[in-house]
């Protein structure tokens, strides 16, 4: 289990009646979640805003006092807060984990490394990749998370890294940079459960993920360092991606590979809560 500790504004306080209560950068919220089934350990006294979810599916969000945005800090990137629709508030706080290993892999290295980011989102794993000093290509078919990145970037003192922003559909784009012939030495992916692609192309994590990666496995250079791939597909076990990078990265590159839930410290319990897993090949 990899937990993400490192956080300056972040905190999840307590968990429980399939909810979280947390601390954004002093905005209290309490969100769905469908791992905490126990019940909390205290109670919840001050909420500046509950996500609710709906029985027709969606939800909305009930505030109280909130701004319509602010920014929270995870060692020395920024992260611009937004709440928005489906719980989601623009980071995934348990992503800390990724982003510390990216850093270690990356610095200090003694030659520029070039990295692929996929299903970017707001761009937590760029930003961290970019702050160690890598050259990134951040790539999500959402115009609007794109954006978003940028801010990200700003926000953290990178709006001049060597940052590459792509707004495109992930396997699409992977093709022409294939038929380019460009290589990257590290590939970070956070692919979705279920999506449409622009022309009506369904993708399902478990009927997709093994082809998508052995078709980045031909975009990666002749000597790459790392290959990350997040999953919040709920039936898919972290060693399922672990056995794919096993199958398509190893036998051509060596190296290893390691796969874990990634979690977060609840602070009223000292326990951590499960929030989705991480596999990786390193070289």
């Amino acid at each position: 289990m990899w937990t993400a500790t490192n956080w300056k504004d972040y905190r999840l306080l307590d968990c429980g009646d399939g909810k979280r209560y947390e601390n954004w950068g002093g905005r209290f919220l309490v969100r769905p979640d469908p791992q905490a089934i126990w019940r909390p350990a205290s109670k919840w006294d001050r909420v500046d805003a509950v996500y609710h979810r709906s029985n027709t599916g969606g939800g909305s969000w009930e505030v109280f006092s909130l701004p319509e945005s602010w920014t929270i800090g995870y060692k020395d990137l920024r992260f611009n807060i937004k709440p928005m629709s489906f719980k989601h508030t623009g980071v995934f706080p348990e992503q800390g984990a990724n982003w510390d290993f990216i850093t270690d892999m990356i610095k200090g290295q003694k030659r520029e490394i070039s990295v692929l980011n996929l299903f970017a989102y707001t761009g937590g794993a760029t930003i961290a990749a970019a702050a160690a000093g890598a050259r990134v290509c951040h790539v999500d078919a959402s115009k609007g998370m794109v954006s978003w990145a940028k801010e990200n970037a700003r926000s953290s003192g990178l709006a001049d890294a060597p940052i590459r922003y792509i707004v495109d559909d992930c396997l699409k784009f992977v093709r022409r940079e294939i038929n380019r012939g460009h290589k990257y030495d590290a590939i970070i992916m956070d692919p979705p459960s279920y999506g449409r692609g622009p022309s009506g192309e369904i993708w399902r994590f478990e009927d997709n993920i093994y082809d998508f990666v052995s078709l980045c496995a031909q975009a990666l250079s002749d000597d790459p360092l790392f290959v990350i791939i997040s999953s919040y597909t709920a039936g898919v076990s972290p060693s399922v991606p672990e056995y794919i990078l096993n199958r398509l990265i190893t036998p051509r590159f060596g190296g290893g590979t390691e796969s874990g839930e990634l979690s977060l410290p609840v602070e009223r319990t000292g326990l951590t809560l499960p929030c989705g897993h991480a596999s990786r090949w390193m070289a």
